[in-house]
């Protein structure tokens, strides 16, 4: 069996986690960051935001496919470049998650598009995260990366389940070697 594409890093920082997705798109810099910032594109293959998209301006953000319901603010806006926003998951969204469920906690969601070429590089780099499930979260954006990647490429998202299961070991595996 081949092993699953990786394309998250995992380290920590101030006793945090911080996962770090990479991935280039076959589209431009200007496709791209309409598909990251965009509501309606946005919650094709990420989620649902709503509020004051402007630097400064809080928003609400509901990512169904984990049942997480967050308030954030929009820190940075540099388009077609550079967003940075902050959240933290909301105490109603929390009460109603898994029983093993970190409680809520403080998250910075950086996103950089560099052009390259006919494509474009995306990182997201989210930090704030508990360090004991780092792995959990590193899967789990590759995965919103991979369904970004289907949705600009016009395909189906692929069987979310199965996908889990086979990203979830390489991710425990980098997060294994990482000091608080």
């Amino acid at each position: 069996m081949n092993s699953p594409r990786v394309v998250g890093h995992l380290r920590s920082a101030g006793g945090a986690g911080v996962v770090r997705i990479e991935d280039r798109y076959d589209t431009g810099i200007d496709d791209l960051w309409s598909a990251v910032t965009d509501p309606e594109r946005l919650a094709r293959w990420w989620g649902r935001v709503d509020g004051d998209l402007r630097p400064g301006g809080a928003v609400r953000l509901f990512v169904e496919s984990a049942g997480l319901q967050s308030t954030g603010r929009i820190e940075e806006c540099e388009p077609p470049r550079r967003l940075r926003v902050t959240s933290r998951e909301t105490d109603e969204s929390w009460a109603g998650s898994a029983p093993d469920a970190p409680p809520p906690f403080d998250s910075v969601i950086e996103v950089t598009l560099t052009p390259a070429g006919d494509q474009t590089i995306l990182v997201i780099e989210v930090s704030g995260l508990p360090l004991d499930k780092v792995a959990f979260y590193g899967a789990g954006w590759q995965m919103h990366a991979e369904n970004l990647a289907a949705y600009l490429a016009g395909r189906e998202r692929g069987d979310e389940e199965a996908r889990w299961k086979e990203l979830v070991p390489p991710y425990q595996d980098l997060a294994a070697v990482l000091n608080p």
